[in-house]
């Protein structure tokens, strides 16, 4: 090897980390976005999540789920085949079309009709009817106040709502999505938790379990298109459907 070809390699080897190190220092939120990212996937952010089971509740109550192990696979169903992958991939999109109102409107609309169920229309709307007011308030921007203008009384999807709010007040895609993904598991886990029930710590370990896949579901929506979106979880929107009739309920959904 020559002196002037291990230079080059050594040049090469230099650009290559320095872009490496730019992709993850863009990647990652400032201290303010991060506290904003926190608050807005904080169960005590009221946006009333914690009333949502997204269905789980009639699957405890057939005796489907009983177990940790059980509670995982049905998170998992929602994150990798349902509503979860939707959500997930129409977040990238919506944050992506954030400084084009028409493109992010386009979005929005599909966001908040791409439900299953009236009840699961009714947990992504309500709250994020309620994510948007309680933002607009707490942490203020000209694009979420257009938004809601825009927008006036026609249903907001939260993945919507969220998306523009980490968009314009600049929390890296990535950290955003994984954010959603996370408080989507976390909310999942506590009501599993509650209705079991399950002890605190089979909850950890729920969350625990479901990290990795959270961490596929996020890098497969990054680069999958609006057209190729879909679920394969029928039974997830038929467990939503017969919620309704439930004879005694302790979520909404």
């Amino acid at each position: 090897m020559t002196i002037r070809t291990a230079m080059a390699m050594t040049m090469t080897m230099a650009t290559t980390i320095h872009m490496t190190m730019a992709m993850v220092i863009t990647a990652m939120p400032t201290d303010a976005a991060l506290h904003k990212l926190l608050a807005w996937t904080s169960p005590s952010y009221p946006v009333g999540g914690f009333t949502y089971s997204h269905g789980l509740e009639t699957v405890v109550d057939s005796g489907q789920v009983k177990t940790a192990d059980a509670l995982v696979a049905y998170i998992a169903a929602v994150l990798a085949r349902g509503g979860g992958w939707i959500d997930a991939v129409l977040f990238v999109h919506a944050y992506r079309a954030a400084g084009d109102p028409d493109a992010f409107d386009a979005v929005a609309e599909l966001a908040a009709a791409f439900r299953g169920s009236s009840e699961t229309a009714l947990e992504s709307r309500q709250q994020g009817k309620s994510f948007l007011m309680v933002t607009r308030a707490a942490w203020p921007h000209p694009a979420l106040d257009a938004f809601a203008h825009r927008w006036n009384d026609r249903p907001i999807a939260h993945v919507a709502a969220m998306a523009l709010a980490s968009a314009v007040h600049d929390v890296p895609l990535a950290a955003g999505l994984h954010g959603w993904l996370h408080a989507t598991a976390a909310n999942l886990v506590s009501a599993g938790v509650r209705l079991v029930p399950l002890g605190q710590t089979d909850g950890q370990r729920a969350t625990a379990a479901l990290s990795t896949l959270m961490e596929d579901i996020a890098s497969c929506a990054m680069t999958t298109s609006l057209d190729d979106v879909g679920t394969a979880a029928p039974l997830l929107e038929l467990a939503s459907i017969h919620h309704e009739t439930l004879y005694t309920r302790l979520f909404r959904s």
